[in-house]
């Protein structure tokens, strides 16, 4: 809870030095605005949907065992073990080998895609990017967008979205 508390004392700081941005210009402070939430917002889903995968994944991690885990530390790819003999005189078709290592390496990837996929298509992270292209669109419809305070407000949005994230997905 305290990190939280946290997470709304940052926001509450920036939003009171934006303020400031609004006795300058509603121009300016209108772009911050839009653009701090946005990338806010976008940051803060993507962390929590990514929290929940691998929290999904852990519910089905099994541990290993001691001699399987320092295996896996002294050798992770696997070069010392169940080595294939070659006979003498045969000749290894390297191109082959690559191919065969390609499409092993391939069906890893696709797989780990596959089940980051949830994570990648989250409602928060769309709400996120939605109100990042609606809040740009209204703001170049009304004649209000004005790029480096945008593009500036959208670079703090990005740092503070990750350490108030970090702050209440972390422990």
């Amino acid at each position: 809870m305290t990190a939280l508390i946290k997470a709304i004392k940052a926001v509450l700081l920036f939003q009171i030095l934006l303020l400031g941005l609004w006795l300058l210009s509603f121009e300016l402070f209108i772009n911050a605005e839009v653009a701090f939430f946005s990338a806010f917002f976008i940051m803060m889903g993507s962390m929590y949907s990514y929290k929940r995968l691998v929290s999904k994944r852990l519910e089905g991690y099994e541990d290993l065992s001691e001699d399987d885990l320092i295996d896996k530390i002294d050798d992770p790819y696997d070069l010392y073990g169940e080595n294939v003999e070659i006979p003498e005189g045969e000749e290894v078709d390297l191109k082959a080998v690559v191919k065969e290592e390609k499409a092993r390496l391939k069906g890893h990837t696709t797989k780990n895609t596959a089940a980051a996929a949830p994570a990648m298509v989250s409602m928060y992270r769309i709400g996120g990017y939605l109100f990042l292209v609606l809040g740009f669109i209204g703001l170049k419809n009304n004649d209000l967008l004005s790029l480096w305070p945008y593009m500036i407000a959208l670079g703090v949005g990005v740092f503070g979205g990750f350490f108030v994230g970090k702050d209440i997905y972390s422990k």
